[in-house]
């Protein structure tokens, strides 16, 4: 079962979540927060696999709780929550570890698949909408696109292939179709090229690509 940590203010959409989660059949609420202190230390507590958080909450917001989620030991899969109007903080929680976010209208079964895929260890790439916010609030200054194509020229002709493929988020599986790999061996480079760059997911690795206006 995937433990499931879900963290929002309004009891009416923790409840929504709940139903919809424990509704899959493989994954299981563990618990619920209201806000970001709340969720920090249910997540020692409980040591879920996955938490569902805010962005915007009262008291620490879902952004701040982010950062101290993934700075801890044995940091949890963090997917956040949000409206569209609200993406300015997402960028930043994509920096600081969280592997993707879900709009609140997401489809239940969209819902449920997207827990799975971090889950597993991967990252909410994918989905139109993590590409879009990724795109829409991606800070591309003069001097951050230099730092980014500096730490990116370290790789070898094949390695930003990957990268460059990660960040249109396609699949390892479609990366080795796309390059003629295996997915053993696309995902061997998508592994090296991450720990080269010191990134802890594709999704970052997305990011660092747009950031040199390479994506």
């Amino acid at each position: 079962m995937i433990r499931v940590l879900v963290v929002d203010d309004e009891e009416l959409v923790r409840s929504g979540l709940r139903m919809i989660l424990e509704a899959a059949g493989d994954m299981a609420v563990v618990g619920e927060a209201r806000d970001g202190d709340e969720a920090v230390s249910a997540a020692a507590r409980l040591r879920p696999d996955v938490v569902l958080m805010d962005v915007r909450m009262p008291g620490t917001d879902g952004l701040t709780a982010g950062a101290r989620l993934m700075a801890g030991p044995r940091a949890p899969k963090l997917i956040m929550l949000t409206t569209f109007d609200l993406d300015e903080y997402i960028h930043e929680a994509l920096r600081v570890g969280a592997v993707g976010f879900l709009l609140k209208d997401t489809p239940p079964r969209d819902l449920a698949a997207a827990v799975r895929t971090v889950a597993a260890g991967h990252a909410m790439l994918s989905p139109t909408v993590t590409k879009r916010v990724i795109s829409s609030f991606a800070d591309r200054t003069p001097s951050r696109a230099e730092a980014a194509r500096g730490r990116l020229a370290t790789l070898t002709a094949r390695e930003e292939d990957v990268i460059r493929a990660v960040a249109r988020g396609l699949s390892n599986a479609e990366i080795g179709r796309e390059l003629k790999l295996t997915e053993a061996t696309v995902k061997a480079h998508v592994s090296r090229v991450l720990a080269k760059l010191g990134l802890a997911n594709r999704v970052q690795a997305a990011i660092l690509v747009h950031d040199a206006d390479l994506g």
